[in-house]
């Protein structure tokens, strides 16, 4: 029965992945004075991508054809071990942080290899930039999260929001500094404004789009539908590590179904604010990434440092 529960629970971050792009993208078209799509419009264009066959490139070896299905893979997996409805699944033993930031540098690094792979030159500009964007962002969603593990003792995510929980409300410093640590990574890792552009295809401006802009048909739905749930992912992160009330600590219909209500709340608010602030914002120099993303980290060593003087000592 517990593992009937964690497939059901990535299926559902599958499955209600695309759902969440499509609600930001209505928010910012509201938000923009735009006529607004449908919500389930990201379906139809997967739908659509699947149907289609994917054009490749004459000089393109194998690495180009399995790297969609490799990324998409490893970010289910990544998926498979973040508690979305409930804790304390059979996926709870392997719910490690640093597993879960492996998933995603593995996923990265096919992608990268695959944007060189056709030797264009948007490919090798667009993986140069992920990589060093990468490079900057994951020591600190690192710091961020290591806040979270220390208050905790463990880097266990299953067992450490479970001891958030447990604690009940308490104003920590430490956190509100990881808070926005790991928001401003989020950000940056899957290319939101100010970072880059998702719905941008201009040459001297994006990073993620141009990877994949020799993609087609069911390679192209496998990444963006990968990338949709990274976006998921990072918001399930920030709302249950944080703000973990809710989220189910048995494996009852009732409490199940309070968690599922709970991360569909929590999750409509943050697509609410990412929309706001991509509204208010303007994407920044890309020069200007590494002092963003250099703020991040400090923020994630004021969280340590706060933890440390202000809650280690008691």
């Amino acid at each position: 029965m517990n593992w009937l529960i964690a497939v059901i629970q990535t299926s559902l971050f599958a499955a209600l992945a695309p759902l969440l792009a499509g609600w930001i993208k209505w928010c910012k078209c509201r938000l923009q004075n735009r006529k607004a799509p449908s919500l389930f419009q990201p379906y139809r264009d997967l739908i659509k991508l699947t149907n289609k066959q994917p054009v490749v490139a004459e000089q393109a070896s194998w690495l180009f054809t399995i790297a969609p299905y490799i990324v998409f893979s490893a970010t289910v997996l990544a998926a498979s071990i973040v508690p979305l409805i409930a804790v304390d699944l059979p996926t709870s033993a392997s719910a490690d942080v640093i597993v879960m930031v492996g998933f995603f540098a593995f996923a990265r690094f096919f992608l990268a290899l695959a944007g060189l792979d056709i030797g264009t030159a948007f490919g090798g500009m667009g993986s140069s930039r992920e990589m060093t964007i990468s490079s900057l962002a994951e020591p600190a969603m690192l710091m961020a999260i290591f806040t979270l593990t220390m208050t905790a003792s463990t880097t266990n995510l299953s067992v450490a929001i479970s001891h958030v929980l447990n604690d009940g409300l308490v104003l920590r410093p430490s956190f509100v500094f990881a808070l926005f640590a790991l928001i401003i990574v989020a950000i940056a890792e899957t290319g939101r404004v100010p970072v880059d552009n998702p719905a941008t295809h201009l040459e001297l401006t994006m990073i993620h789009e141009a990877m994949i802009l020799e993609y087609s048909g069911r390679h192209l739905a496998l990444i963006e539908w990968a990338s949709q749930l990274k976006l998921m992912l990072y918001g399930v992160l920030i709302a249950n590590i944080f703000f973990p009330w809710g989220i189910a600590e048995t494996f009852s219909a009732k409490a199940l179904g309070y968690g599922l209500l709970a991360i569909f709340g929590k999750l409509t608010v943050l697509a609410i604010l990412l929309a706001v602030s991509e509204t208010l914002l303007a994407k920044m120099r890309l020069f200007r990434v590494q002092e963003y993303l250099g703020f991040a980290y400090l923020l994630g060593v004021l969280g340590l440092l706060s933890y440390i003087i202000l809650e280690a000592s008691r």
